[in-house]
């Protein structure tokens, strides 16, 4: 059995009711039986992604006092700049380092009562020496979002579900997320771990990778299967609420990366399609419905359809140090 990643062509939704069909059972394949794939079709250019990847790599050239002066640790909101190994998957440090980066919004501070999830609400942290990553990293975020709204209609569309039925949980303020990542070789105790196996909280991932490789996907044997670098592609993987929304039919699968070998870099730009904070995932109506099989049950996991809730539990878990400064009776509580 082949365990390549399907390759989805988007663009085939454009190209008539044969074609657009012919897509649907793909994607309904694809995101029923592997919770991944490699999607073409996009429409994102070449020179689109040359000019990402170049103030990626001018980001982490900067000197690292730089890059720490606008440290995560100063963000209760969970902005800003993780250095190689302050986070943590699976309680273990993932040997990498990275910037999270939102939808540029005032800070939010939950009043009496509001629910926790608000902290995740708030102003990104930028490099002062490298002015032009906010200008290129907003307007990657505003084109992969509609990227990524177009192909949750298809895929919705593709399982029987009105196409438009999450159109509401997405509308006025979605929660987008982008990281930009670096891999930097193998940790010095020889520990692979660049981040460990995980699901991702909400919707929809686009990962734009680099040709050095180590992402590797859970399939149906139960072992980990390397994703070869497709050029001009994003890997997509389902995020927790997707599987929440169908009861388990479309996948939300494990996935990690492998360090790159010693005095090797993988760079790695990650984009998240996220409903609202506050949006409440309703079960999606599917004539597929009875065939699903329920959602990963998990104690150390548990999976909310509060699309917040989801959130925050994760970032809780990964980035203690934020957690432990900013939000210590969030950690008591979930002692």
């Amino acid at each position: 059995m082949s365990h390549q990643l399907p390759v989805i062509d988007l663009s085939a939704a454009d190209r008539g009711p044969a074609a657009r069909a012919r897509l649907h059972a793909e994607l309904h394949s694809a995101a029923h039986d592997v919770g991944f794939f490699q999607l073409v079709g996009h429409g994102v250019t070449p020179a689109e992604t040359a000019t990402l990847n170049s103030v990626v790599r001018k980001f982490f050239a900067l000197p690292e006092s730089e890059r720490f002066a606008i440290s995560n640790l100063n963000s209760p909101h969970f902005r800003g700049y993780t250095r190689i190994g302050d986070e943590r998957t699976g309680g273990s440090p993932d040997w990498r380092d990275q910037l999270d980066i939102g939808a540029e919004r005032p800070a939010r501070v939950p009043g009496p009562g509001e629910p926790a999830y608000w902290w995740l609400e708030g102003p990104n942290q930028w490099p002062t020496a490298l002015p032009e990553l906010r200008t290129t990293a907003l307007a990657w975020i505003d084109r992969l979002s509609a990227v990524a709204a177009r192909l949750l209609r298809e895929l919705l569309a593709a399982i029987g579900a009105p196409e438009d039925f999450y159109d509401a949980a997405f509308a006025d303020h979605p929660h987008l997320h982008l990281k930009i990542v670096r891999y930097p070789g193998r940790a010095p105790d020889g520990a692979d771990q660049g981040v460990g196996a995980h699901k991702d909280y909400g919707f929809l991932t686009l990962l734009l990778q680099d040709d050095i490789g180590g992402l590797q996907v859970e399939r149906e044997d139960g072992a980990f299967h390397d994703v070869p670098p497709l050029p001009g592609a994003f890997v997509v993987n389902l995020g927790e609420l997707l599987e929440v929304a169908t009861n388990g039919y479309l996948k939300a699968t494990n996935h990690r990366v492998v360090s790159p070998a010693a005095e090797r870099e993988r760079f790695s730009v990650p984009f998240f399609y996220n409903p609202r904070l506050d949006a409440r995932i309703e079960p999606l109506p599917f004539p597929h419905a009875d065939r699903a099989p329920g959602t990963t049950q998990d104690p150390a996991n548990p999976l909310f359809a509060d699309y917040g809730r989801n959130e925050l539990k994760g970032w809780l878990r990964a980035h203690p140090g934020v957690a432990r400064r900013h939000h210590a009776e969030l950690v008591a509580a979930t002692a």
